[in-house]
C-alpha cells in the first residue's frame, strides 16, 4: 500500500465531496463546497488528503485559532474503515499542528455516535467534560 498525505488540491474537490458523501461526515446544513472554500482562504487551516496508489481514500480538516488545534471532516473510505487509516490521517492532523507550535487538538463527536468516540479514544482523546455552546450569527 502506498499510502500519502498532501494539502488539497482545486482538483480534489469532488472526490473530497463524494468521500465525506460516502462516510457520512456530511450533514445538510452544511454547504461542504462552502466549507472547503472557507478552510482553504487562509494559512491557519488546510484539508489534508490522504492517497492509496493515487486515489483520495481519507481526509481530515484541520485548523488552528491561536491556542489550540480542531479537526473536522475525518473521513476514511467506508472499505477501508478499520485498516489503520483514520489514525495515519488523524497523526498527519497532528503533525501538522505541531508544526504551527499548537499543543492541543480540540475535537467534536455526536455524543451517540460511540464507535467514533471509542476510536478517538484508542488514539489517546479523553472526554474532558465540557459542554460545547453554539450561538449562530
Amino acid at each position: 500500500m502506498s499510502f500519502t498525505v498532501r494539502p488539497i488540491e482545486d482538483a480534489d474537490i469532488d472526490s473530497v465531496i463524494r468521500l465525506w458523501t460516502e462516510a457520512g461526515v456530511t450533514r445538510p446544513w452544511n454547504d461542504p463546497r462552502r466549507d472547503i472554500e472557507f478552510c482553504r482562504k487562509g494559512s491557519h487551516s488546510t484539508i489534508l488528503v490522504g492517497l492509496n496508489a493515487g486515489a483520495i481514500v481519507t481526509t481530515v480538516q484541520v485548523g488552528e485559532d491561536g491556542h489550540r488545534g480542531w479537526v473536522y471532516y475525518v473521513a476514511v473510505q467506508p472499505e477501508l474503515q478499520g485498516s489503520g487509516m483514520g489514525r495515519r490521517i488523524m497523526q498527519a492532523a497532528e503533525d501538522w499542528l505541531r508544526a504551527r507550535g499548537i499543543w492541543k487538538l480540540n475535537l467534536l463527536v455526536r455524543a451517540d455516535n460511540l464507535k467514533v468516540i471509542e476510536f478517538y479514544q484508542r488514539l489517546g482523546y479523553r472526554d474532558t467534560s465540557v459542554v460545547c455552546l453554539q450561538k449562530e450569527i
